[in-house]
């Protein structure tokens, strides 16, 4: 297998990998044809990988409510998910995530809407892979193939 091959996982048909297309400069890519910039910070038009992970931490949470929001607000309710974290460039690990849904709500009672905001959380709580692989820390297994 060489360096631009596709790793599949076993669990997953979608196939992910990345391309050098320059220096410090990388191509995200699926078998699904999506693509992604990927760069250091000082390029522009590009995600640092470092934005990727919260990225899809935030797109985790926002799939992760989507039903319960969508059940009580209807399927063109608007919602937006920030995220942040600084890195500790010392250690090279992000210490903490946080992230904020904002959602409009002042159509329902206060009640309700109290209500619904534990349906949520507990949704993103039970289903988002994303935030509970990284509450728990995970293995990560490099092997390098080299001709």
């Amino acid at each position: 297998m060489s360096a631009t091959e596709p790793v599949a996982s076993e669990q997953h048909a979608t196939e992910l990998w990345v391309q050098r297309t320059g220096s410090r400069r990388y191509t995200g890519r699926s078998s699904r044809g999506a693509e992604v910039l990927i760069g250091s910070q000082d390029v522009e038009g590009v995600f640092t990988p470092g934005e990727l992970l919260k990225i899809a931490l935030a797109a985790c949470t926002g799939m992760s409510s989507d039903k319960p929001l969508s059940r009580r607000l209807g399927d063109d309710y608007d919602a937006t998910v920030r995220v942040a974290g600084d890195a500790d460039r010392d250690n090279e690990v992000y210490p903490a995530l946080s992230e904020v849904l904002e959602v409009d709500l002042s159509e329902l009672d206060p009640e309700a809407a109290k209500r619904l905001l534990v349906v949520v959380e507990r949704a993103v709580d039970a289903v988002c892979t994303v935030g509970r692989t990284l509450k728990a820390g995970t293995t990560v297994d490099l092997r390098i193939d080299a001709e």
